[in-house]
């Protein structure tokens, strides 16, 4: 599909999603996203079904620790040839395979491991999961990247986002059924051997093509022999890779990005500011409102999941007609205005219908924002050092919003929710204005999808 003067016509938008690559990350989303709540929230009831204290449960967060580090280790994935995988599937797909079957090891192991008598071991195969869960993660986002061109990452996204969300229901809900049905290792079991689905589209997928450009081979080049790295003997081989694997990614990004580096960085850990600030505090306070359960279950999950599905899709849409940077920024507007339906539903109560048009502006505008942002920040990868660098623009974009995430209940205790939504409104402002900056300083370069200088090398 071409695009013309940056946009596609409607049609050319919405075929995007019959193209294999794109039908291929439902799957894989899937399986990205089965193993979180396994050693989350799913786990913990588990445990505290089996009689394991709150505080000994309370530990078991730390788990997930696992999956704000993975930058550590990103490199490796990179770079680091797996013995005969990487020879039979290619480098991404080897390392995608060896995550998927590390989880299901992990899951299986638990099976076998009884958490009264040996909570040390529970904990151990937990780490495991995460720990391949997590690398998968990694390989997965590099394997999207390189898979399609800028313009079809809004849609590469939203069929990662609608498989990621599938499974962290049939890791929720659908293992909570099976535990009640029969047992948890019943359940357990059921979500190791549903870990095959992801095994299976590794295996019918084609490996992305990859070609290290000119320019980063000097690079890596030159910090060897400026570093003098490029001696015999086997430290200076592996201080060579690590110049290459590590240090390599994060000169590139700066070199190549200059000045506007730094504002790069900073609107990637700020976009998300707003509505992670604001969602820890989402269920306590439709509680505090004297909303039912029930009401919560129906309206803000299961009806807020499907508008959530139907904002990624639209993001992914509008990304192929427009460009990135029109739905960057509309996203970052429609995230901050929603939070204000959050301050009128807090002066209009437990109103249904409220609380319906609270959910849909705020589920709906998420989804949308997230599939332009994941599109946005897979346009600033250098295809060379994909799983590095994308690694760390999706640790950074966290960070923030969790930070001042913790300080949301104080605010609530202090003052009242409609001054807490109004805050997490302002909390966008930030994004707005620096999505705004990138648009015009994209526009001002001819770069309506911001591509790398390189790109004309990639295959």
């Amino acid at each position: 599909m071409a695009l013309k003067d940056g946009t596609a016509s409607w049609g050319e938008a919405m075929r995007v999603y019959s193209r294999p690559q794109v039908i291929a990350m439902l799957f894989l989303g899937f399986a990205a996203g089965l193993p979180l709540l396994l050693v989350f929230s799913t786990l913990t009831a588990w445990l505290r079904d089996m009689g394991i204290s709150r505080s000994t449960i309370g530990f078991f967060g730390w788990v997930g620790i696992t999956y704000s580090i993975k930058v550590l280790w990103a490199p490796v994935v990179d770079r680091l040839r797996l013995p005969m995988l990487t020879r039979l599937l290619g480098q991404r797909r080897s390392w995608i395979l060896l995550g998927q079957l590390g989880v299901m090891l992990g899951l299986a192991a638990m099976v076998m491991t009884d958490p009264t008598v040996s909570l040390t071991s529970v904990a151990i195969c937990a780490l495991l999961v995460a720990f391949s869960s997590s690398s998968q993660d990694v390989a997965i986002d590099a394997f999207r990247i390189e898979s399609a061109i800028d313009e079809y990452q809004g849609a590469m996204s939203a069929m990662y986002i609608f498989g990621y969300r599938i499974a962290m229901l049939v890791a929720g809900a659908g293992a909570f059924y099976l535990a009640d049905w029969s047992d948890w290792d019943t359940a357990y079991l059921c979500m190791a051997l549903l870990m095959l689905v992801g095994v299976v589209t590794v295996l019918l997928v084609s490996e992305p093509e990859r070609a290290i450009p000119v320019e980063t081979r000097q690079l890596e080049s030159g910090l060897t022999h400026r570093l003098h790295a490029d001696r015999p003997g086997r430290w200076f081989r592996l201080e060579a890779w690590f110049l290459g694997a590590v240090v390599a990614p994060f000169v590139e990004f700066f070199r190549r990005n200059g000045s506007w580096a730094i504002l790069i960085l900073s609107f990637i850990g700020l976009y998300r500011l707003s509505d992670i600030t604001m969602g820890i505090m989402a269920n306590p306070f439709y509680l505090d409102l004297g909303f039912s359960k029930t009401d919560i279950a129906n309206v803000g999950k299961l009806y807020g999941f499907v508008m959530t599905l139907v904002g990624s899709f639209l993001g992914g849409l509008l990304v192929v007609r427009y460009g990135i940077f029109q739905p960057l920024f509309a996203g970052a507007v429609m995230v901050a205005l929603t939070n204000l339906l959050f301050v009128k539903l807090a002066l209009v109560g437990a109103d249904l219908a409220w609380l319906a048009v609270a959910i849909s502006g705020d589920n709906l505008s998420g989804g949308f924002a997230n599939a332009a942002f994941i599109a946005y920040l897979s346009s600033m990868t250098n295809r060379a050092y994909t799983a590095t660098q994308y690694a760390l623009f999706s640790s950074l974009m966290t960070l923030p919003g969790k930070f001042f995430s913790g300080f949301s209940g104080v605010i609530v205790d202090a003052s009242s929710y409609e001054l807490f939504f109004t805050y997490a409104a302002l909390m966008g402002l930030p994004a707005v204005i620096l999505s705004w900056l990138l648009w015009r300083h994209a526009l001002d370069s001819g770069q309506p999808f911001q591509p790398k200088p390189d790109k004309s090398t990639l295959p």
